[in-house]
């Protein structure tokens, strides 16, 4: 049961985040006993144990409207009210195969793009006075949809106005950014802020004027949309059904099966990164370490991508594609080049776009392998000898461990040689790195969770059949018995959680970095429909959660630092919690364990220095300065139409950019030998610094530290 356990949720929280949307076929597709059979399995399957009803049809139609028309644009709220007035029959119809109310729908939905794509131009043939003051409410996602014709044309007439600003403000940001790199001199390839200005400048000479870009983008979708077929539009409408579940549970048609065995492949060749489709672009979920987007550090999670090219053609773009058509575009073969026109995530607003140049390249393991030093602090007029250990993914090579356990390539063998070179090397505490560590193997995270323990519990996973499992460390004695503090941010998520929970409930670590980290407590299990019928596709659907040793589930919560040093991360959308649907926190018993306080006992003042030299530091005072400065920009939701008022305030946010870079740039960017500017990293290894002098005062008074820490 166990071993069946960890499989499963090695396949959950190391692959697919999100899957692509579709790609025609040639033979008829039939969605009858699609429907039927996911109808009967996901309400038995999932853990929820809700049966399909008038609530989740509810919720699924709500989803399946946001698919379609996210920013609340399109339909109008008579449209949505007729659409309402069928909710409550929709469970009745999807168990009895039929989804012609998917077409209903859409085809109002094409109507209404139609007409809208005819409006866009007829705006752009009549120009926009840019010297007039008004604002637009760009952060749509909640609000009504138009109640009549009067409101929802003026609704588009300030957002194309707003589109049009903003590719006049990101035009003149990339003028001024090619003028400053020509009067600096351009740099080698791919050595930074030159290279970048002089791909933009090379690109932006073959880009259209403004006015044929929007126009251009919306036909585009327009004849995107008129090429669809069946199985797409099926697909998005039982997802709708299954993410009225949970946001992780989905319906995965026969050609998403495909693309996720593709992405499962070593060989596969792309850059690196992990998407999903949101608000029309092709959404960066997570940049996988080792990877071409991670070795560059330009692409960063929430990033959208709106346009693709390969080499030196012009970037196409991919505005409202299916997802796996937009993936086939950046996939290529090796060592050829793809640019990536993107919407930076902390300019999701539309203040300007960035093109980014990065060469397809394999995920290479020695990349993304764990990685240690020693860092020599100096703290209140002494010196201590720091580890530091970056883990930036659990990895497992499962091919090779199937075929020859004891030589298979795993991070808790690399965990256990760096933390003996650690000690080797007179390391007196150790900072494990754990930021923007998405999981990876759960069998993994247990076995490095066990080298800082005595054998015990690790970690509880309840199941719907099964009940609750305790998975443990069953190795006697422990690996490093030192001072320990764990760095995570919002992006460390599910085996990370898993590590640093249980650490925390034994009171073996202090947790430094974001409020708290992501909050995925759960595991999905992938399944065919029918044993028997390929053609019918597959479910991914939530079976199990985690809940940590003291009885408190990770979910949505995830696990809060003892010592808060945040990051631009916290303020952004990112975390279970931001995903609708979302299963909520929940508690079980405890599991049996011995925790200790001496580490713990520290804390306060530990928390009492931080505080003290975070003040006292000017440096850490402009950083923090710096993130109020980039969470009132993310929290504004609306943009100002004024063009001149728009370049002043996108040029003052060029730094908050460069900030949130730093913020979740790998530490595997850096170059041999060379140390990033990380305040955040400074302060934890000044943090550590202070818990090796209390841990050596302690031991000076008493000859030992008190048993079992």
């Amino acid at each position: 049961m166990i071993k069946r356990l960890l499989f499963l949720c090695w396949c959950a929280l190391a692959a697919l985040t999100a899957t692509a949307e579709d790609r025609s076929g040639d033979t008829p597709f039939d969605s009858r006993p699609i429907a039927k059979q996911l109808a009967r399995r996901l309400p038995k399957m999932h853990l929820l144990d809700q049966p399909l009803n008038d609530e989740i049809a509810t919720n699924a139609l709500t989803i399946f409207l946001d698919s379609l028309d996210y920013n609340h644009s399109y339909f109008m709220r008579s449209d949505v009210e007729s659409f309402r007035a069928e909710a409550d029959r929709l469970d009745d119809r999807l168990k009895k195969g039929d989804t012609s109310f998917a077409r209903e729908v859409f085809s109002v939905f094409m109507s209404r793009v139609s007409n809208r794509v005819d409006h866009v131009t007829a705006l752009l043939n009549e120009g926009f006075r840019l010297d007039r003051e008004e604002i637009y409410d760009w952060k749509r996602d909640r609000a009504p949809w138009p109640e009549d014709r009067e409101a929802w044309d003026e609704l588009w007439r300030k957002r194309v106005k707003n589109e049009y600003v903003a590719r006049r403000v990101s035009l003149e940001l990339d003028r001024e950014a090619t003028n400053r790199t020509d009067a600096a001199g351009s740099g080698p390839p791919g050595s930074g802020e030159g290279d970048t200005g002089s791909a933009d400048r090379d690109l932006e000479e073959q880009l259209e004027s403004p006015e044929a870009f929007i126009r251009d983008s919306y036909q585009q979708y327009l004849t995107v949309l008129r090429d669809y077929d069946e199985e797409w539009l099926v697909e998005r409408y039982l997802n709708a059904f299954a993410r009225a579940y949970d946001p992780h549970s989905n319906y995965m048609s026969p050609s998403t099966v495909e693309d996720f065995n593709i992405s499962m492949r070593l060989s596969l060749v792309g850059i690196g990164a992990v998407l999903r489709s949101e608000d029309g672009a092709a959404k960066i979920v997570r940049i996988i370490p080792g990877g071409p987007a991670d070795r560059d550090g330009r692409l960063q999670p929430g990033d959208k991508i709106i346009a693709v090219g390969q080499g030196d053609e012009q970037p196409q773009s991919v505005l409202h594609w299916p997802l796996n058509k937009t993936v086939q575009l950046i996939r290529g073969e090796k060592d050829t080049t793809v640019v990536l026109r993107v919407i930076p995530a902390a300019r999701a607003r539309g203040g300007r776009t960035e093109t980014i140049a990065l060469v397809r390249d394999k995920v290479k393991l020695e990349e993304q392998a764990a990685k240690g030093e020693v860092r020599e602090v100096d703290l209140r007029g002494g010196t201590y000898r720091v580890g530091l250990a970056t883990l930036p993914d659990f990895y497992l090579d499962m091919e090779a461990a199937r075929e020859n356990p004891e030589k298979a390539r795993r991070s808790s063998r690399d965990m256990r040689r760096i933390l003996n070179d650690l000690i080797e090397k007179g390391a007196e505490g150790l900072v494990l790195d754990l930021r923007s560590n998405g999981g990876g193997s759960l069998q993994e995270a247990i076995h490095i969770t066990g080298q800082f323990i005595n054998a015990g519990p690790v970690v509880q996973i309840r199941e719907r059949r099964w009940g609750v499992q305790v998975l443990s460390d069953t190795d006697t004695g422990r690996l490093y018995s030192g001072p320990l503090v764990v760095l995570v941010n919002r992006l460390s998520a599910s085996a990370s959680e898993i590590l640093a929970g249980a650490l925390q409930d034994y009171g073996r670590a202090i947790i430094v970095g974001d409020r708290r980290t992501h909050g995925k407590g759960t595991v999905q299990t992938i399944v065919p429909l029918d044993q028997n019928r390929d053609e019918l596709g597959k479910i991914k659907v939530t079976t199990a959660s985690f809940f940590r040793i003291n009885g408190s589930s990770t979910q949505v919560r995830g696990v809060e630092s003892d010592i808060v040093l945040p990051s631009v991360l916290q303020y952004m959308d990112i975390g279970e919690n931001e995903l609708p649907h979302a299963l909520g926190w929940s508690r079980i018993g405890h599991a049996f364990y011995r925790p200790t306080r001496y580490w713990r006992d520290m804390l306060p003042e530990l928390l009492r220095n931080s505080e003290t030299r975070q003040e006292d530091n000017p440096s850490f005072r402009t950083y923090l300065d710096q993130l109020d400065e980039s969470r009132a920009m993310l929290e504004e939701g609306t943009v100002s139409l004024n063009l001149e008022a728009r370049l002043e305030r996108a040029r003052e946010e060029r730094d908050i950019d460069d900030l949130r870079a730093e913020a979740v740039q790998s530490p595997l960017e850096e170059e041999e030998g060379e140390e990033k500017d990380d305040p955040v990293l400074d302060e934890t290894l000044n943090i550590m610094a202070d818990m090796i002098r209390m841990d050596r005062d302690n031991v000076a008074r008493s000859g030992d530290r008190e048993p079992g820490a």
